[in-house]
């Protein structure tokens, strides 16, 4: 059984740019929905953005709209989530996880309809 991997996280200044990755080993994401999500300390998790495996739409969170980028690279096999000007609360562990059946769109508050997720990457904004 494959699993995912998130890497790229650190600490950053507000206002700056981090890119986070999601790979996989023992299989192709290409072929599945993947979904970004974060959770802060003491909070709940939040959607933050997903990109389609069916029809390659993507879906933000109101929270990162016009700020945060996701993307794939097929030949890597790996998704991005580009994040620019971040925020004090951007502050969370970001997860990538997979959700395989092929519908049209995704979704960032089913957390169930999402099979297999990655161990977290730390997402530290500060000053």
């Amino acid at each position: 059984q494959g699993r995912l991997v998130e890497s790229g996280g650190g600490l950053v200044q507000p206002g700056g740019s981090l890119r986070l990755s999601c790979a996989a080993s023992a299989f192709a994401l290409n072929y599945y929905t993947i979904g970004w999500f974060r959770q802060a300390p003491g909070k709940e998790r939040e959607g933050v953005s997903c990109i389609s495996n069916s029809d390659g739409s993507t879906n933000y969170g109101d929270s990162v709209k016009g700020r945060f980028t996701i993307s794939r690279d097929i030949a890597k096999n790996t998704v991005y989530l580009q994040m620019d000007s971040l925020k004090p609360e951007d502050t969370a562990v970001y997860y990538c996880a997979t959700d395989d059946r092929q519908t049209p769109g995704c979704t960032l508050t089913r957390y169930y309809e999402y099979d297999s997720w990655g161990q977290g990457t730390q997402v530290t904004v500060s000053s």
